[in-house]
């Protein structure tokens, strides 16, 4: 099979996910026709080329309905010719994106593709996702508690590996910081790309900046917060759980959107086109529904044994920050280098975009993995009913 490589990646900065934040004004078809048009754009490729666009999006109702990768393709002028699929994994949505682009690349099924991802949580509330469904009595019947927030289950998980309070919230602020130090020193320029928004006076400016971070976040700040979950039913099955998580430790409602360029590396040779990585191995994993944040271990040991790495022989690793006991839990399992994980910050303080955050998370490693001199990096993601996926990618 050929190899899949990335040619090219951006994202937007982040918004505030809420009425009143920075990219709340902009329809999502908008916000992801403008990602997909800016990488279209740098790479300077003929969009009529493009076999199919893939994204992801969680919340698909509302402003985000009817299929809003065709919706967002059309917006950006693309060719009627490009086709495009929405698709939902939960959290891992653009990162499956990525995935099903590459494995079409390499099959040859495609020979270039667009990966990509948006939510607009301030226009698609997560209240609105499940709105009208309900689960089946077999489901009941499985698991009696049922699909749980992921909040609960954030708990859950960090009673199990007893994490303390303390250790949640130190986590929490060092995201703060790195991202802090790497927008100050314009780690993100090469991966944002600007987006026009218009004040109630009318004035457009361009949002190039994530307003999620916030430079001066410290543990002892974060301390004040009151937990978010408690919940009586499940304190009353589950007595162990401490209530720590706050909306301090935990990924903000967030507005953004994300698109990679992914080809063959013959139809990039082709063109004249410079990749500047390939995707090494895949792997994506059920995991249980309870613990659902947990499955980002079984997906990245699935994920190591097939490309025969070992978690030394990676340079990075970016596991997503849904809520900080998850990439905690990750590297007590895997005893990994601190310093490696989430170098630049992560969701907690980038934002967690849900549909468009696998694409970010991949532009953001990329991006440090160059920088850096360093070659493989590992992408794991936690997602909604007990999945991940797990991508391992080779700077070239």
């Amino acid at each position: 099979m050929t190899d899949a490589v990335i040619v090219d990646i951006v994202r937007t900065a982040s918004g505030r996910g809420k009425p009143g934040g920075a990219l709340s004004g902009v329809h999502p078809a908008v916000l992801l026709a403008e990602t997909i048009r800016a990488l279209v754009a740098r790479t300077g490729l003929d969009p009529a080329s493009i076999d199919d666009v893939i994204a992801g999006c969680v919340g698909q109702t509302g402003d985000q309905a009817q299929n809003i990768a065709r919706t967002a393709t059309l917006t950006a002028g693309l060719p009627e010719s490009v086709p495009a699929t929405s698709i939902d994994r939960q959290c891992g949505s653009s990162q499956q994106a990525a995935h099903f682009a590459a494995q079409g690349v390499m099959s040859g099924a495609y020979d270039i593709a667009i990966a990509c991802g948006v939510e607009s949580m301030s226009r698609v509330p997560m209240t609105l996702h499940g709105q009208g469904g309900q689960p089946t009595a077999p489901l009941t019947e499985r698991y009696p508690l049922g699909l749980v927030n992921q909040g609960v289950s954030a708990e859950l998980i960090t009673a199990q590996y007893k994490f303390s309070r303390a250790e949640l919230d130190a986590f929490a602020a060092q995201s703060h910081q790195r991202a802090a130090a790497a927008a100050a020193a314009g780690a993100f320029n090469n991966e944002i790309i600007p987006i026009d928004v218009t004040a109630e006076d009318g004035t457009i400016s361009q949002h190039i900046l994530d307003q999620t971070v916030r430079a001066t976040t410290t543990a002892e700040g974060l301390a004040d917060l009151s937990p978010s979950f408690t919940d009586a039913a499940i304190a009353e099955r589950f007595p162990e759980i401490s209530w720590s998580i706050t909306p301090g430790n935990s990924s903000p409602l967030t507005d953004g959107a994300s698109a990679a360029l992914i080809m063959s590396a013959d139809k990039a040779a082709q063109l004249g086109l410079k990749p500047r990585a390939r995707f090494q191995s895949f792997a994506v994993a059920g995991s249980d529904p309870l613990f659902m944040l947990t499955g980002v271990i079984p997906a990245t040991h699935k994920v190591l044994l097939r490309s025969g790495l070992s978690l030394s022989d990676l340079d990075a690793y970016e596991v997503n920050e849904a809520f900080a006991p998850v990439p905690l839990a990750w590297s007590r399992e895997f005893n990994a280098d601190p310093e490696r994980l989430n170098p630049r910050g992560g969701a907690i303080a980038l934002g967690h975009p849900l549909g468009g955050s696998g694409t970010r998370l991949l532009a953001t490693m990329l991006n440090y993995l160059e920088a850096s001199g360093g070659r493989y990096g590992l992408q794991t993601m936690c997602e909604g009913g007990g999945m991940a996926n797990a991508t391992i990618i080779e700077v070239l």
